[in-house]
């Protein structure tokens, strides 16, 4: 005795095939990228050339180190430091897989070596040192070539007397590396410390996520703290408060917009005005280069703006 399915599959093999009037129009891969937060499709060309910003909720997609690279730097001007620098397994760490085949999977899959970019530029004119963290590599995880060549950028910057940016994207300290990614903290800290007493400016720019070690260290000991609108910040993720302290926490906990009300982070800038935002607030507190840097005499020239006030029209929002 035939079944119920069966059934079904003959009366369709006896019914006309019916071609529907209109087909579907096939979407070449890569031409339309769909919203994460408001599902709206935007043609991918004027996404990017939005600096990756929704047009229509004004959602920021995540940046990796080149494309951040791009976005401040002025063309032609990036010199990177410690560029091979890479990291080794010490500890001969083992999870799921061993930590060696771990890095050399990741390095293969994003072009780096660790999760951090370091190097010297221009910024609208203005030298500074510059380092991108990028989240692909391991989360964006802090070990020890992170924590070596953000100190290593620190003191080029001290040495030189520009300023140091650096764009923190990162779930914390690396596991794999135990005590010695915990180090980094200290490290990259007294860096900035000597910067400081140098009288120079240290601006970090924080993104989502940043979160755990990176927190804890220099992503809060900027004189300036920039974050990027709805960046998820904070050190422990927002389930283990919650079970810690037995109480429900706001909504918006652990966002920039949180922060910025409660006085951790001093402004929200809008991707597309992060650059001259920061050109702003380099020239105000650094208003004179009467020696460029070596690196950028003999190629580049500054030509000095009138300075501008900053304005919350221009995507800066004070806090």
């Amino acid at each position: 005795m035939s079944s119920l399915f069966d059934w079904f599959a003959n009366k369709r093999k006896l019914e006309p095939h019916i071609q529907p009037q209109h087909q579907e129009r096939e979407i070449a891969d890569g031409l339309w990228t769909k919203c994460e937060s408001c599902n709206a499709l935007t043609y991918t060309k004027d996404l990017y050339a939005n600096l990756l910003v929704c047009p229509e909720c004004f959602h920021h997609h995540k940046v990796n180190s080149n494309e951040r690279i791009a976005q401040l730097i002025d063309a032609t001007t990036w010199q990177p430091l410690d560029k091979n620098l890479s990291p080794l397994d010490t500890l001969q760490f083992k999870d799921r897989k061993l930590y060696s085949d771990r890095l050399k999977e990741t390095q293969e899959k994003t072009g780096l070596t660790d999760a951090i970019e370091t190097g010297l530029g221009l910024l609208d004119g203005l030298p500074i040192a510059l380092g991108v963290m990028d989240f692909r590599f391991m989360g964006g995880s802090m070990g020890s070539v992170v924590g070596e060549k953000l100190a290593r950028l620190i003191e080029r910057a001290t040495q030189e007397r520009i300023p140091a940016i650096i764009v923190c994207a990162s779930g914390g300290a690396r596991m794999q590396e135990g005590m010695l990614s915990l180090m980094q903290m200290a490290k990259i800290s007294g860096a900035l410390q000597r910067h400081r007493e140098a009288k120079l400016l240290y601006i970090p720019i924080l993104t989502h996520p940043t979160m755990g070690g990176v927190t804890a260290s220099f992503a809060m000991l900027g004189d300036i703290i920039l974050a990027e609108p709805k960046a998820n910040i904070g050190f422990a993720g927002r389930r283990v408060i919650e079970q810690t302290l037995r109480e429900k926490l706001p909504s918006d906990f652990q966002t920039s917009e949180y922060l910025v009300k409660c006085g951790f982070v001093d402004a929200i800038v809008q991707r597309p005005q992060l650059k001259s935002t920061l050109a702003h607030m380099i020239s105000i507190h650094q208003p004179f280069y009467p020696v460029l840097p070596a690196l950028f005499q003999q190629e580049h020239s500054v030509e000095k703006e009138p300075l501008h006030c900053l304005q919350e029209e221009n995507g800066l929002l004070l806090g």
